[in-house]
């Protein structure tokens, strides 16, 4: 007798689940372990997740956007303390994914320029092997590896 298996959410088991539905899974949980592995040590940031309709992936090449707000003083006179946010925007892979090419490490780069991030993240998470977090290098282009202490902390 063979022991049950897990399911999804249609009670479908992983082997009858269609690619698309273990990519929707896989990108889902990837973003899930992003979450709590930062939120150990990002408290003061809040994650705004750019998931389709149906919990799949959207357009675009930022996943996750995290923000909290800045209370250093701004150099600006007009502005106080609280007024700035701090952005680190976020690309999540999951399972197999392939990595970003270098015209999406390039999107990501301007991406960051334009809304003065303080970083471009990758998250790539394959379950029960690892999960990484890199930090890309605005003049090289390469995914440098890095922790979630250094990204948030």
């Amino acid at each position: 007798m063979r022991s049950p298996s897990k399911t999804d959410r249609a009670g479908r088991s992983p082997v009858s689940m269609s690619a698309v539905a273990k990519a929707r899974a896989t990108g889902r949980w990837a973003e899930i372990m992003f979450r709590a592995l930062s939120a150990r040590v990002a408290r003061r940031w809040r994650f705004v997740s750019f998931r389709g309709a149906s919990e799949g992936e959207w357009r675009g090449v930022v996943d996750i956007v995290a923000i909290r707000k800045n209370t250093s003083r701004p150099l600006n006179t007009k502005l106080r303390p609280g007024d700035l946010f701090d952005i680190v925007l976020v690309q999540v892979k999951g399972g197999g994914a392939r990595g970003p090419s270098q015209d999406d490490c390039r999107r990501l780069r301007e991406l960051g320029r334009i809304y003065r991030a303080k970083r471009v993240v990758q998250f790539h998470w394959r379950k029960g092997v690892w999960a990484r977090f890199s930090v890309l290098d605005q003049r090289t282009l390469r995914w440098l590896p890095a922790t979630s202490v250094e990204i948030f902390g």
